[in-house]
């Protein structure tokens, strides 16, 4: 059993081991400032780059850090808050619009990868004053309900209008060799990637029906 002088002497070694760590810690801290600021001032270069292209009709120049994905080029540099920002990861479809005829999540996409593109927004289909056939068809039909996910809907129904009129099949299309039919099947193959937790379908469905009716 431990003498009383003992104990004493191991909380002395406990103490001293504690201002030993404490020093080694304070000593480690002083070593790497230097090397901890010259990483901070290295990490202040954010790698830009400059981007041209047509956003509704109009040339715009962008100087842009390298990792900005379209839709962040769209709503935090353009100013263009149409495009939605919902899962960004691609699942919801509400940041969709056209880049040179072609639907596409702007989230999952970065903005340089769009040199010399046209790209199309909500704000370039229509203005209040004069709509979209297709936004029109969304406010007689209520296909908007809360309107958040709108954007991204309508923008995608004018590209599926555009993908059967250039022949391009879907999962449901009968006839891969035949040119698709503008059928409500066909909108509802071709719109499920675009949520509605509205729940709206239908009624985005009979919208899209009529633009498509007017077209044929």
């Amino acid at each position: 059993m431990p003498s009383s002088r003992d104990l004493r002497d191991l909380d002395t070694f406990h103490l001293d081991r504690r201002d030993l760590l404490m020093a080694a810690a304070a000593s480690a801290a002083v070593g790497a400032a230097p090397s901890l600021a010259g990483a901070q001032q290295a990490g202040t270069g954010v790698p830009s780059m400059k981007v041209s292209f047509t956003v509704n009709g109009k040339a715009r120049t962008l100087d842009l850090d390298t990792r900005t994905t379209l839709l962040d080029a769209l709503r935090e540099n353009l100013h263009m808050a149409g495009s939605k920002k919902g899962c960004d990861h691609g699942q919801c479809g509400a940041c969709t619009v056209i880049v040179d005829g072609r639907r596409i999540n702007s989230c999952l996409t970065l903005a340089v990868m769009h040199e010399g593109g046209s790209i199309t927004t909500i704000e370039g289909l229509g203005t209040p004053d004069k709509l979209h056939p297709m936004q029109a068809a969304f406010v007689k039909h209520d296909g908007y309900q809360c309107g958040y996910c709108t954007p991204g809907q309508i923008c995608s129904a004018v590209a599926v209008l555009g993908e059967i009129e250039a022949g391009i099949p879907s999962h449901v299309s009968a006839n891969l060799n035949a040119r698709p039919q503008a059928t409500a099947a066909e909108f509802r193959e071709r719109m499920s990637g675009n949520i509605c937790r509205c729940g709206a379908y239908s009624n985005i469905v009979e919208a899209i029906v009529e633009v498509a009716g007017r077209k044929a």
